[in-house]
């Protein structure tokens, strides 16, 4: 992508209701545009990211057996009465009358409307267990919306729910799921960790929350950096300053932001629902559940608040928007002619390539880049006849022919 013809510019000067580090470094640089307050539209360089996070969880999703569905975000409210939920929900959910007459919500979630689709499907305990998950929009009236991507009233989520015969069965796919987080976070360049913390209104035994440390987080985590036991502070009976219950080290309190979550359903929902099966001695028995969620654009916002500098975003390797970001900094024709090429041959060997050819100063393109954060700058100018790789993250720089630079991009890509 030439940078001339790309749509979303970098800009100084933003909304001064943009509070978060996030919201203000993706507005300036050309990821996001916000509609309303919670409400951001994505830009085709956000879209970038915001894609390279949904690849890397439903190859994820796919490897621990989960099926890919989309369901509605309009939900009728008859199924969530059953529930109890079109009451309890109501000061977050989006509820109005259609012009038939008929109550309807905007998706907070969707717990009812996965079990009423799998009542229609399943009979025996040979359908079982079941793992159904969804990439979707989601929306809440949340009152709190000054956390840029943190926290919004429309946004993008991983809803992954698992249907088994018994508590058994479940425990084991929870452990399965957990590790599957774990690895998802690693493959995105975010250091999450697993924190114990209640079930909240989703279930009666206690979840996971995974963490990762920002000072932009609205949670706080109580966490021993030595063997990894971390709690909610909230919950937690071990306060800041005190020893870990299982290395004895001394914990410390930090700004967490909530990067997913997991939870033991049991049957919560399958029991006013009335989602049962057959057993193997054919009496009907409830299902147990399971759910378990990210956000992507809040784990976008993330990536931002925990890896930025004052010059603009870091992006991991993995969520970058492109792989390279050529910037022409040439004067003369020989040399604009030899990054051209150089553009050419990147495309060719499968690089993803964002190519400043704008005729603007080089101390914009080099502002311009630092703000955007691709993972690798390559440098073409006259004051050498080396090419000059510059990774964002540290700014060490790589000097060296094309091959070199090819060499070292594809071996960190890999």
């Amino acid at each position: 992508m030439k940078q001339s013809k790309l749509f979303g510019k970098t800009r100084k000067d933003i909304s001064q209701d943009e509070k978060s580090i996030n919201a203000e470094l993706l507005t300036k640089a050309g990821f996001v545009e916000k509609q309303m307050a919670g409400v951001y539209d994505y830009l085709p360089l956000g879209l970038r990211v915001l894609r390279k996070i949904e690849n890397i969880i439903r190859e994820e999703m796919e490897a621990i057996g989960g099926q890919e569905i989309l369901m509605t975000a309009l939900q009728a409210k008859e199924l969530w009465h059953q529930t109890g939920r079109w009451q309890e929900l109501e000061p977050i959910m989006y509820q109005f009358q259609d012009h038939h007459g008929s109550q309807i919500g905007l998706a907070t979630t969707h717990e009812e409307v996965i079990t009423d689709i799998v009542k229609k499907h399943l009979s025996s305990y040979k359908d079982l267990p079941l793992y159904l998950y969804q990439i979707q929009n989601k929306f809440r009236d949340e009152k709190r919306v000054k956390s840029g991507l943190l926290r919004g009233r429309e946004f993008l989520m991983k809803d992954l729910y698992s249907f088994h015969i018994d508590q058994k069965d479940l425990d084991e796919y929870y452990q399965v799921v957990y590790q599957a987080y774990l690895k998802i976070f690693k493959r995105l360049g975010l250091e999450a960790f697993a924190v114990e913390a209640s079930g909240g209104a989703m279930s009666k035994q206690f979840s996971h929350e995974f963490m990762v440390k920002t000072e932009a987080g609205e949670d706080e985590t109580v966490l021993c950096e030595k063997c990894g036991w971390a709690q909610n502070a909230e919950i937690a009976k071990v306060k800041s300053g005190e020893q870990c219950p299982q290395c004895q080290t001394i914990v410390k309190k930090f700004k967490t932001v909530e990067a997913g979550n997991i939870f033991r359903l049991g049957d919560k929902y399958s029991r006013p629902l009335k989602l049962q099966f057959t057993n193997q001695k054919g009496k009907l028995q409830e299902v147990v559940m399971g759910s378990y969620g990210i956000g992507l654009g809040r784990v976008m916002g993330t990536i931002v608040e925990a890896s930025h500098d004052q010059d603009g975003i870091i992006w991991t390797e993995t969520t970058s928007p492109y792989q390279v970001h050529l910037l022409n900094l040439a004067k003369n024709d020989k040399t604009q002619g030899k990054a051209e090429q150089i553009y050419k041959e990147l495309h060719q060997q499968g690089l993803e390539v964002l190519y400043d050819d704008r005729d603007i100063s080089f101390a914009r393109k080099l502002k311009d880049a630092d703000l955007i954060g691709v993972y690798w700058q390559l440098i073409v100018s006259d004051k050498q006849t080396e090419l000059e790789l510059v990774k964002r993250k540290d700014h060490q720089k790589i000097l060296g022919d094309l091959n070199k630079v090819l060499s070292t991009i594809k071996k960190s890509v890999r």
